[in-house]
């Protein structure tokens, strides 16, 4: 597996992209066959704080990790263990949703399965409302059970699908009481 490895407010040192390649190398053993697609590695500073993010678009999959520490070197080893339980943890919830012929569970070992996200949320400067990141995606199909999983397994507090019971767009979101919430279209004669 190959990864683009970037750095920003940081130089990226030949000792920290060893590292970061050999433990990034763990994750090989949940593929059946090495994906093709490059991974997105990039390491930051900001404040103190180093933030280690990886991205790994797989073919109808997308796997993200993000991590920030004191340490670089303790957020890189953060972001994998992130990864490797993300894979564990939702082994047995997708296997049960991809068991049909040619789906994406034959892109992953028996050992593994990994969580589809399809949408990364657009961050927004709120003081002067500025769009400073811009993101486009292709809706997956899923029923509401497993968009919830996939929120949860990216991590943000909601996440935007394509139903598959009414074929529209929804949202799904993490409520205060730990709950969930879920927003669909509804039509409307007048606005």
């Amino acid at each position: 597996m190959n990864f683009s490895i970037r750095g920003q407010q940081i130089d990226v040192t030949d000792a920290l992209k060893d590292y970061v390649d050999k433990k990034l190398s763990r994750l090989e053993k949940y593929f059946d066959a090495p994906p093709t697609s490059e991974g997105f590695v990039t390491l930051s500073v900001v404040r103190g704080l180093h933030t280690v993010e990886v991205t790994i678009p797989l073919p109808g999959v997308m796997l993200r990790a993000e991590d920030r520490s004191d340490d670089m070197y303790a957020s890189i080893d953060a972001v994998v263990d992130k990864l490797e339980r993300q894979i564990r943890k939702h082994k047995t919830k997708l296997n049960r949703k991809f068991r049909q012929e040619g789906s994406l569970k034959t892109l992953f070992t028996d050992e593994a399965a990994v969580g589809l996200m399809t949408a990364e949320q657009t961050e927004e400067d709120h003081d002067d409302l500025e769009v400073v990141r811009n993101k486009r995606f292709t809706f997956k199909p899923m029923d509401v059970e497993e968009a919830i999983l996939q929120m949860n397994m990216v991590g943000h507090n909601f996440f935007v699908f394509s139903n598959i019971d009414t074929q529209e767009v929804s949202v799904v979101y993490k409520r205060n009481d730990g709950k969930y919430g879920l927003i669909e279209q509804t039509e409307s004669d007048s606005y």
